[in-house]
């Protein structure tokens, strides 16, 4: 019998990440959750340009400290042939090598995926772009709002008189993230059957346009183009945000069925045998006259009110939450983990989100804090490549390190 104490899904992973920013750190950070070794190289003296993003608790970025928990923190530079050296060994002892850098910027430094493999063919090798590592336009700078400008999410969102509009949360960085994590794990789950790596090439504008799914088959089938249509949505109605006596409230009246249920629940039984509102496509092009009708009906009833009436009837609803009722919300905050409170050397006790993935048997845990810059050099030098106090000050002078 094995007595191996599982501590994480992804344990015995072991993952050098090249990242910076939020993209790439996202992503090696939910492999981390899951129980993965993640040794973050920075620049030594610099770090992750993100250290110096808002907000700061002390010295320290929060914003930093929230996407790279449960990670080494090592200093390598690759410009120095000691420091790529010591970055080729580490390869050779590793599963995985994650960058976000411009497509190109690993080649010319003798160290792209082509490289990698011939010391370590089974190495995976992923890396997150603007806009992939081949394609006409591969060179071009890649940041989430250039992802979300060309990946088309701009272009639906706000309202009819807006500009367009970027999303509240840096959702291209995010799904880059996304995708480069399901990669890696498809991935490694192929190299045990083939006992080869490969290369992971994840564009942010890629993942937006994936993430807009049937918004462009309306397109695609239809001739037509999507444009802003505020909280609405283009395929059923009433889905939408409505106004309440003391804030407001979403709903989602999905079907045919759900819909008689609703207009009886705010005594306008009527319309469910009205021929206009007959059908999803009719409600979805009436969707001015049917919000009207509902904020009739909703203005004089506090959001509470209107989500316990409606929640009892089976009807989905919710009401909009702003960033501290979500942070201190019950079953978000306390019994899904969503915020878990950390002791940072320098930050002291802090909340960072928790992880949103939960398996029963190999949960995530935040183990460790995010490292201060270089923390575990001499530690993984000294563990991993055997190199003595006296050979790691040396390649410490001569600024390898």
């Amino acid at each position: 019998m094995n007595n191996l104490k599982i501590t994480g899904a992804l344990q015995g992973i072991r993952i050098l990440d090249l990242t910076h920013v939020l993209a790439g750190p996202f992503c090696t950070m939910m492999l981390a959750d899951l129980g993965a070794e993640v040794i973050k190289i920075e620049i030594p003296g610099k770090g992750d340009d993100a250290r110096r993003y808002l907000p700061f608790i002390k010295s320290e970025s929060a914003y930093f400290m929230n996407v790279n928990r449960n990670k080494k923190g090592i200093t390598i530079n690759l410009k120095h042939p000691q420091g790529k050296e010591l970055f080729l060994e580490l390869v050779r002892k590793s599963d995985v090598v994650v960058e976000n850098f411009k497509p190109g910027t690993m080649e010319r430094l003798g160290l792209g995926y082509n490289s990698l493999k011939e010391i370590n063919n089974k190495i995976i090798y992923a890396c997150i772009s603007g806009f992939g590592h081949y394609g006409p336009y591969k060179d071009r700078p890649g940041y989430d709002l250039i992802g979300q400008a060309m990946g088309g999410i701009m272009s639906v969102t706000g309202w009819p008189d807006s500009p367009p509009t970027r999303t509240g949360t840096a959702i291209a960085d995010i799904l880059g993230g996304l995708s480069s994590a399901i990669g890696i794990l498809a991935a490694l789950r192929a190299k045990d059957k083939a006992r080869e790596g490969q290369k992971v090439d994840i564009a942010l504008v890629d993942s937006v346009v994936a993430a807009m799914g049937a918004i462009n088959q309306i397109y695609i089938v239809e001739g037509r183009i999507p444009q802003q249509i505020g909280n609405c949505y283009e395929f059923f109605y009433p889905y939408d945000s409505f106004k309440s006596k003391d804030g407001w409230f979403v709903l989602a009246v999905g079907n045919n069925a759900m819909w008689k249920v609703f207009c009886k629940a705010i005594g306008k039984a009527e319309l469910a045998d009205s021929s206009e509102f007959a059908t999803e496509k009719q409600r979805v092009n009436e969707y001015i006259k049917i919000k009207e009708i509902v904020e009739e009906w909703s203005i004089n009833r506090t959001t509470e009110e209107i989500v316990s009436y409606l929640l009892d009837l089976g009807i989905p609803c919710a009401p909009i939450y702003s960033v501290d009722q979500v942070v201190n919300d019950y079953h978000i905050a306390k019994v899904r983990e969503m915020f878990v409170e950390v002791e940072h050397p320098i930050a002291g006790k802090t909340k960072i989100s928790g992880s949103h993935i939960k398996l029963s048997n190999t949960k995530p845990k935040i183990r460790n804090v995010a490292p201060l810059l270089g923390q575990h050099t001499e530690e993984v030098l000294d563990k991993l490549l055997g190199l003595s106090k006296k050979e790691i000050d040396t390649l410490r002078n001569n600024k390898a390190i």
